[in-house]
């Protein structure tokens, strides 16, 4: 019977070191990498897997700052139409000023004193501490040359006479309505009470008399409506400022030289 050969473990090579189980472990555990010291690392993500998420408070600021960015947005809106408004209405009211103009082609009106009658101005007797109380006729003359246009005379008008800066007399213009292409000469009275000169105006008129050159000065404030058709305006005060120079201060005066402007107060 054949004998069995059983193998065994190769015998280690002369020089060769024998290594136990016990040591490979070891080794294995040695070769392995030692665990990173704690501090700060910078991880490297892509941009696209980044999510910034802000604290609570930079977010009520940003929520802040959109709302306030918001209302900033809609009230330059507001302004802006605001304005285009504006320069809209601004376009309708000059054309239509424009087509009124081409229309009714207004005209001023033409004042001019036609007439001055004086009472109670009596300078030969009159010492320089004594009072006068002058009374004036006075005519004016309106001319209203406008085709389509009619004026209404308000009441509470006011006609004066000055010499130099001294008040003279006062009266008021009648109510009454002017038709177009009219002339109308109205009649007022003005009366003064207890009027008081002082010596150089007295002084400056007396010489006047003498020259038969006197100066006076007639303002007249008129409230009037214009009508236009059938449409009536607001009222509009008229302004007449008359230098008017007459050769005596008697009911028989006779006007020199005149010369009256013309003014409007549209409010």
């Amino acid at each position: 019977m054949a004998d069995r050969v059983h193998p065994h473990a190769s015998p280690p090579v002369s020089g060769e070191p024998t290594t136990t189980p016990s040591q490979k472990a070891a080794v294995a555990t040695n070769t392995t990498a030692p665990p990173p010291p704690a501090g700060t690392y910078v991880i490297q993500i892509p941009k696209d897997q980044v999510y910034r998420v802000p604290p609570p408070e930079n977010a009520r600021r940003y929520a802040n700052y959109s709302s306030r960015k918001t209302r900033r947005c809609s009230c330059c809106c507001c302004l802006c139409w605001f304005i285009g408004f504006i320069l809209i209405l601004a376009v309708l009211l000059a054309i239509a000023a424009g087509v009124f103009y081409l229309v009714f082609r207004p005209k001023a009106p033409d004042y001019a004193i036609e007439r001055v009658a004086i009472k109670g101005m009596n300078l030969t007797s009159l010492s320089s501490s004594a009072a006068i109380s002058p009374e004036f006729d006075v005519d004016v003359r309106a001319d209203n040359g406008n085709d389509k246009i009619g004026i209404y005379y308000e009441k509470g008008s006011s006609v004066e006479m000055f010499y130099r800066d001294a008040r003279l007399c006062d009266g008021a213009l009648p109510a009454f309505y002017q038709p177009s292409n009219n002339v109308t000469v109205f009649q007022t009275v003005l009366k003064g009470n207890g009027i008081e000169l002082t010596r150089s105006d007295l002084t400056a008129l007396m010489n006047a008399v003498a020259k038969r050159s006197v100066p006076l000065t007639l303002k007249l404030r008129a409230p009037v409506k214009i009508k236009v058709g059938s449409v009536k305006t607001w009222k509009i005060t008229v302004k007449v400022d008359c230098d008017v120079t007459v050769d005596q201060l008697t009911a028989k005066a006779r006007i020199v030289n005149k010369d009256c402007s013309y003014g409007v107060d549209l409010w």
